[in-house]
């Protein structure tokens, strides 16, 4: 597909893969296109060259990465470009893909002064929708921050691992967007900040790393807190079994002793030997377990945690 902008100032060339045809044509009116070709045609990477040979005919050619499946790696949508400032091109770049209205980025296009300010139109999409889909996870998040309140246990840990995961995701789908930008200033100097579709972009990439950055910290926080929740249970748990060990050792020690087979044993032959020994074992167990609470060795072990907390 061939269109042309702005009074016929540039043009955009937009393909699919499949039209090999085509393409090669294209490419045949723009010698320059040959070596972008040769090296885009099984890319499934991100790619990003410069060329500023001749003054005033710098190019931008390479393979983006603008949608990642998050649960399957593989499961990608990647399309090719070379922009110069008569003409870009774009192989396999999908509207569906970003929910865009063709109609509304074409007429972005036509009050583009040429084709580098029509790719950065391109550009400023793909950004609208990472902003959307952050939305979307910025509530996801927001959930989670107070199911972790609710319901502190491992499925919660799992959720926040998942969405640690994620979040590299999308600071991985920036970082390409982000060199395009610099990429951009190295080929056309002072000249492209005075092109309104590159500064819009250059907003909307803060927009997005910003954002990214503040969920990045609150992920971190929420790491932060049920690692210490998790050692102050654990330790807690430590000192429970501790205690229960301690406090059985009375029973565990008459047992033993009263478990020998000594022939002269007088408990044996009391009357009320029985007693005797439950009431010793008894009060040792006693004893034993107020003496720990003296000391304050019992700790928080025999409250039970409250609703909605962390560490009661």
């Amino acid at each position: 597909m061939r269109q042309t902008f702005n009074e016929e100032k540039w043009i955009w060339f937009d393909f699919e893969k499949a039209d090999q045809s085509q393409i090669e044509e294209v490419i045949s009116n723009y010698p320059t296109c040959e070596n972008w070709y040769t090296n885009i045609k099984e890319r499934q990477a991100n790619l990003l060259q410069l060329n500023t040979e001749t003054r005033g005919e710098e190019h931008i050619w390479g393979s983006l990465i603008y949608k990642q499946n998050i649960e399957e790696q593989h499961e990608k949508n990647i399309f090719h470009f070379y922009i110069s400032k008569d003409f870009f091109i774009t192989i396999d770049f999908d509207f569906t893909v970003l929910e865009s209205d063709p109609l509304s980025v074409n007429k972005q296009m036509e009050q583009s002064e040429n084709a580098v300010d029509g790719f950065f139109v391109l550009l400023g999409e793909i950004l609208v929708n990472y902003l959307q889909k952050i939305d979307e996870y910025e509530e996801r998040l927001h959930e989670l921050l107070w199911k972790m309140k609710e319901q502190n246990n491992r499925e919660i840990l799992e959720k926040i691992y998942e969405n640690r995961h994620e979040l590299l995701i999308w600071k991985n789908l920036l970082v390409p967007i982000n060199e395009l930008k610099f990429i951009a200033e190295e080929a056309y100097g002072k000249e492209i900040h005075e092109m309104s579709e590159f500064s819009r972009v250059v907003t909307r990439v803060e927009r997005v790393q910003t954002l990214l950055d503040e969920y990045q910290q609150a992920i971190d926080t929420m790491i932060n807190l049920e690692e210490v929740v998790s050692t102050l249970r654990g330790n807690e748990i430590m000192k429970t079994l501790t205690v229960m060990t301690v406090l059985f050792t009375p029973v565990m020690a008459w047992g033993a002793l009263w478990g020998m087979n000594f022939k002269v044993m007088p408990e044996l032959e009391w009357k009320f030997g029985y007693a005797l020994a439950g009431a010793l074992i008894l009060f040792s167990t006693i004893a034993l377990f107020y003496y720990l609470k003296i000391k304050g060795w019992m700790g928080d072990i025999l409250r039970v945690k409250g609703k909605n907390r962390f560490f009661e």
